[in-house]
C-alpha cells in the first residue's frame, strides 16, 4: 500500500480508503448495504490488514448507525493508527436547524458525530455538501471553532463547485482561518468532469482529493454489460447515482476495462481503480461493498501499475468533450507555448 500526503497537510493516507455508506441498513442507504457490527468489524480488520489507514463515512449514513457501527468495532482505541473522516451537511431530524452548515448544525453534529464514533477527536471533518442559505464566513468559523477546540484535526469539504472551493480558501485566508486540506468527488472514467475544475484547483490550492464511488456504484466493475444487470446490484433495486447521460459512451469504456482486465488476469474493477489512482492530484479511492470478495477485489488494485499504453487506451475511449473556455485555450496555447507546454491549462487539457 502507498500513503500519500492529504494536500498541503503532513497527514499521510492510504491510496484506499474504506467507505462505510452500507453499514447500517437505515433509511435510503438500505440500498447499498446492510452490514452489522460483526460483519463490519471483518471487512474493516480486513481493510486495515491491507494497509488502510482511513475509514470514510458520514453522519447521514444510515441516520448516524454507520457511524455508531464503526464505534463499537473500534471499541474507543485507534487500531493501528487508523484515521477517522465523517461529513455532517443533510438532515440529521425533522427540526428547522437540523440541517445546512450552520455553526448551531456543524457544532452539534460534531460532537453528537464524535459519541457516536466513539473517540474524542475526528481527523478529517468535512462539510457534506453546499449550503446557499449559510454564510460561508460563518461556516468556516464553525469549523475553526472546532479545530481549535481538539475535536477535528483536519477540515474538507465534498461535493463542492470550483468558485465553491475558492471562495473558501480565499475566507480562510482572509480571516486567518485552518483552511480545507482536501476535497471528496466523484470522478470516474465515466465521469470526467472534475478534469475542468476541480482537479487544477486541487493542484493549484494544495488539497488532497478523496474519490467517492470510483467504479461507479459497480457500473464499471464488469458485472454490468449491455442489456445485463446484475440481481442483487443496487442498480437493479432503483439506484440512480451516478447519472449516465451517454450510455454507448458507458459500455465502450466498460468494454475497454474488461479487454485490459482479461489481458492482466485481474478484475475490470481493479482496472478502474488503478487509472485513478494514477492520475495526477487523486490522493485515495474511496471504495465500499458489501460482501468479503468485492473489497479483496478492490484491495488488490493498490498494487496494479498500468502500462502507458493500457492507460492510453482508457483515455482515449472516455475522453469527454472538451468544453469552453479549454478549447479556446488550446488553440491559442499551442501556437503560443507549443505542445509540450499544454500543462499550464490543467489536468484535462494535459491528459494528466
Amino acid at each position: 500500500m502507498e500513503y500519500r500526503n492529504l494536500g498541503r497537510s503532513g497527514l499521510k493516507v492510504s491510496t484506499i480508503t474504506m467507505g462505510t455508506m452500507t453499514m447500517g441498513g437505515k433509511g435510503w442507504a438500505s440500498m447499498v448495504g446492510s452490514q452489522g457490527v460483526d460483519e463490519a468489524r471483518r471487512l474493516i480488520d480486513m481493510c486495515l490488514d491491507a494497509g488502510v489507514n482511513l475509514i470514510d463515512t458520514a453522519n447521514a449514513y444510515s441516520a448516524g448507525a454507520s457511524e455508531e457501527i464503526i464505534g463499537e468495532v473500534l471499541g474507543g482505541k485507534r487500531k493501528n493508527d487508523v484515521l477517522i473522516a465523517t461529513k455532517a451537511r443533510f438532515p440529521m431530524g425533522d427540526g428547522i436547524n437540523n440541517q445546512g452548515l450552520s455553526r448551531h448544525h456543524l457544532i452539534r453534529e460534531c460532537e453528537a458525530s464524535l459519541k457516536r464514533l466513539n473517540t474524542d477527536v475526528i481527523d478529517l471533518y468535512q462539510v457534506h455538501q453546499w449550503d446557499g442559505q449559510t454564510p460561508l464566513e460563518e461556516t468556516m468559523a464553525a469549523l475553526d471553532t472546532l479545530v481549535q477546540h481538539g475535536k477535528v484535526r483536519y477540515i474538507g469539504c465534498s461535493n463542492f463547485s470550483g468558485w465553491h472551493i475558492m471562495k473558501a480558501m480565499g475566507i480562510s485566508a482572509s480571516d486567518h482561518r485552518h483552511r480545507f486540506v482536501s476535497q471528496q468527488i466523484h470522478y470516474t472514467l465515466e465521469a470526467r468532469e472534475a478534469e475542468y475544475e476541480l482537479l487544477p484547483i486541487s493542484i493549484d490550492q494544495g488539497l488532497g482529493v478523496l474519490v467517492w464511488s470510483p467504479i461507479a456504484g459497480g457500473l464499471l466493475s464488469g458485472k454490468h454489460r449491455r442489456n445485463h444487470t446484475p440481481e442483487g446490484s443496487r442498480q437493479a433495486a432503483g439506484w440512480t447515482e451516478p447519472p449516465i447521460r451517454d450510455v454507448d459512451r458507458l459500455w465502450a469504456i466498460v468494454d475497454v476495462l474488461v479487454e485490459i482486465a482479461e489481458s492482466r488476469g485481474v478484475s475490470a474493477a481493479q482496472v478502474a481503480l488503478a487509472w485513478l489512482i494514477g492520475r495526477k492530484a487523486v490522493t485515495s479511492v474511496i471504495i465500499g461493498g458489501r460482501t468479503e470478495a468485492q473489497f479483496r477485489d478492490n484491495l488488490a488494485a493498490a498494487d496494479l501499475k498500468l502500462t502507458a499504453e493500457e492507460r492510453t487506451r482508457l483515455d482515449t475511449v472516455s475522453a469527454p468533450p472538451i468544453l469552453y473556455p479549454y478549447w479556446h485555450q488550446m488553440q491559442t496555447a499551442a501556437d503560443r507555448l507549443g505542445e509540450a507546454d499544454l500543462s499550464l491549462l490543467g489536468p484535462h487539457i494535459a491528459k494528466a
